[in-house]
């Protein structure tokens, strides 16, 4: 089959969009990356309890990754196919024959396994020609865009930063990031949109028929180019597009782009079915929350001679103390309007500083909004589409002059990116006294520990916890951002317990806020509920709540410190004089 029209390359393009694999860079597989990553995911799983031994994990990952294979060619076949998320990959398909305690906490891992074992199964180097198309490009002011069916899109973005072309591209859209993915004419047309302008005024590269070629003819592009890589000739089912030209290196693409001129294009109509700014809600591990217990069940945990199954802990107020930090703040905001006006939006550092102020008290009146609407104990959690595009997006868009109309199309595909820097950059946290000890004592007697956090940047707090030296210890992660619900949700106790395999009426669960961490922990069914002072709620409110012995947030415990809960959960190894070993008197 030949093009729908004869393009005329001689008209310089309004923008330029490149796959990533294939075009950007070339890999070469690295064999012994099934092996690293197997020893990687048992080290992962024994810190949560599970024994499960790299070699008995190396057919099940290679039997996981052979299903995705599939699934992708099956994909490639849809007209508007959807991507997994980072959940559905390890749920249904790396980690599906495995127990169930181990799937969840892969599965709350699954952001995390994705960045890893994409920058470990392949070497990745810039292909050649694409230093001097982007310099040509910046010459002839063209804006570039990355469009790329990735799982592992943050680890795309770490390899381009690391190869020094980040100021290179106007925006990034990953298929994992924003939802759909590659014949989907969407994408396209979100990159397009966030460049400011649309498909038919564009040229893309690809290196797949079935993905690439395909995506393109349907989003209706001025110029499909084909630039020929290992994944080329593999086309899992006959394909009639065809490109508009192929060539053996992105060098090809040079000459062809230096002789364009200013034009004006043919309207061609592209597919973009639905606005690029839809939210995509994220799925929590189960449809319904079991367990919905509000009764304050007897504690045993805090029997002398019972351990607890698992030590459930909050981030914020508990493991560590945060204050804003307004250079952290100031600098995100020019990260956020540097990125726009890279993508010729015009934004300044001050309009974007009051942007970032004025959406935090969008963000706040959202989650007072979803609190209050929660009769029946579900309570979703914001995702980075809602927040960046849907409450920051009209922000921006009011202190933009001029045409606006794809502003939320670059906030939808930079919204991961952005949740991740402003994980990083809103607040210093520091650890509480006693919590490495409490932490390294539980440990130590095989007391599991998993994190139930809220939060906007998952990965923000691994890295902090990893700061604190505390990482390693962490049997379990459960983020509110990666859950998609968040506390006093009952999910977020029910998942952390079932990914340590712990018994809940055995569980003890730490938090700062009565209203979040003891209501979260009634209604999971958890064993004890603790509340330590000096967080995020005053010793009045506690007080309050601890004379009502009616209130359904009134904890089992209450703690001055974390470290306090070491001798109160009976974590200290006993000597031998003291009678039973294992065991200490408090």
């Amino acid at each position: 089959m030949t093009p729908p029209s004869t393009p005329d390359l001689t008209v310089r393009p309004e923008a330029l969009l490149l796959d990533f694999g294939g075009v950007v860079f070339q890999t070469r597989k690295r064999p012994e990356a099934v092996a690293e990553f197997a020893a990687h995911v048992s080290a992962l799983l024994a810190r949560a309890g599970h024994t499960i031994s790299p070699d008995t994990l190396v057919p099940v990952l290679e039997g996981g990754k052979t299903a995705i294979s599939d699934w992708k060619n099956a994909s490639s076949r849809r007209l508007h196919p959807r991507e997994l998320t980072h959940r559905e990959i390890w749920r249904d398909f790396y980690a599906s024959p495995l127990p169930a305690a181990a799937r969840e906490v892969l599965v709350g891992e699954a952001g995390e396994l994705q960045e890893w074992i994409t920058l470990a199964t392949a070497e990745h180097t810039i292909r050649p020609g694409i230093p001097d198309l982007l310099d040509l490009a910046a010459a002839l002011g063209v804006p570039v865009g990355i469009v790329s069916n990735a799982h592992g899109g943050r680890a795309h973005r770490t390899l381009i930063d690391r190869h020094g072309l980040t100021d290179r591209f106007g925006v990034q859209v990953y298929s994992d990031e924003v939802g759909i993915r590659k014949p989907n004419p969407d994408i396209i047309e979100l990159a397009a949109n966030a460049l400011g302008t649309t498909a038919p005024r564009t040229w893309y590269v690809g290196d797949t028929f079935d993905r690439d070629v395909t995506c393109a003819r349907r989003a209706g592009v001025a110029a499909v180019m084909l630039t020929r890589h290992h994944s080329t000739d593999r086309v899992p089912f006959p394909v009639a597009d065809v490109p508009d030209a192929v060539f053996d290196t992105p060098e090809g693409l040079v000459p062809l782009l230096r002789a364009t001129v200013p034009g004006t294009f043919a309207t061609m109509p592209g597919s973009f079915d639905t606005a690029p700014g839809t939210s995509n809600t994220m799925p929590g591990s189960f449809d319904t929350a079991p367990g919905t217990s509000t009764t304050a069940p007897t504690p045993d945990a805090l029997a002398e001679t019972t351990l607890p199954s698992a030590l459930l802990l909050d981030h914020g107020g508990v493991i560590s103390t945060s204050t804003s930090d307004a250079d952290g703040r100031r600098a995100f905001a020019h990260h956020l309007a540097t990125g726009l006006r890279r993508a010729g939006w015009h934004l300044t550092d001050t309009d974007a500083e009051d942007v970032v102020v004025e959406t935090i008290a969008a963000h706040k009146r959202w989650k007072k909004t979803r609190h209050a609407q929660a009769e029946d104990g579900t309570v979703p959690e914001i995702d980075p589409h809602t927040y960046w595009v849907d409450l920051a997006g009209p922000l921006v868009e009011a202190r933009i002059a001029g045409e606006t109309s794809g502003v939320r199309s670059w906030l939808r595909a930079e919204a991961h990116a952005l949740s991740i820097a402003w994980g990083r950059a809103k607040s210093v946290s520091t650890v509480r006294p006693g919590v490495v000890e409490l932490c390294e004592a539980a440990h130590a007697a095989g007391v599991p520990i998993g994190i139930v956090s809220n939060t906007v940047s998952g990965r923000g707090v691994r890295e902090k916890l990893a700061t604190f030296g505390l990482g390693h210890l962490v049997g379990a992660s459960v983020y509110s951002d990666e859950l998609g619900r968040r506390k006093p949700d009952a999910l977020v106790a029910v998942t952390a317990c079932r990914a340590l395999g712990a018994d809940p009426t055995r569980a003890v669960f730490v938090g700062d806020k009565p209203a979040n961490d003891v209501v979260s922990a009634r209604g999971g069914g958890v064993g004890t509920a603790v509340i330590v002072r000096g967080g995020r709620t005053a010793d009045a409110e506690i007080d309050a709540i601890l004379a009502d012995p009616t209130s359904p947030q009134r904890p089992d415990l209450v703690v001055e410190e974390m470290g306090d809960l070491i001798d109160a959960l009976h974590l200290r190894p006993r000597t031998p004089r003291d009678g039973a070993p294992g065991r200490v008197r408090p």
